[in-house]
């Protein structure tokens, strides 16, 4: 296995069966590492859009719960709307979890492709960052 980049269209990505011999699996192999880096930004921005909303909608949710909880002169803390809360953090927290070992999963596939010393493949990985990072960011701002 050579250890510089090398342009070729033979090449064995990440798994046996993987195996690339001609330059329309190749051109099909780099399509498919893009949309994996494009995937990975969309999992970013995903992850921050999912903790923005969480913290808003548990921030609102707690001082409604204050206001309440002054009008009311109660010290009880096992009401319904406290549950509600903590169901929904948790669920929040959960789902991040879920996206943060799908984006940890795809970064290291994309990692361990671009150690194939591929230069086609490399450049499917640095275009597909920045194609998913062009479509992806622009979502944050729109919250």
């Amino acid at each position: 296995m050579a250890m510089h980049f090398i342009f070729s269209d033979e090449v064995v990505l990440l798994f046996d069966f993987w195996s690339v011999h001609s330059p329309a699996g190749m051109a099909l192999s780099v399509l498919v590492v893009l949309l994996l880096a494009v995937l990975y930004e969309g999992i970013k921005v995903g992850k921050a859009r999912l903790l923005h909303q969480a913290l808003t909608s548990l921030s609102i949710s707690t001082s409604q719960q204050l206001i309440e909880e002054t009008d009311q002169h109660s010290s009880s803390s096992d009401s319904p709307q406290v549950s509600r809360t903590h169901l929904r953090w948790f669920l929040c927290h959960f789902g991040q979890s879920l996206l943060h070992v799908a984006q940890v999963v795809i970064g290291y596939f994309m990692m361990l492709a671009v150690m194939s010393y591929n230069t086609w493949i490399f450049f499917g990985v640095v275009l597909g960052s920045g194609v998913g990072y062009y479509l992806a960011y622009p979502l944050l701002s729109m919250t």
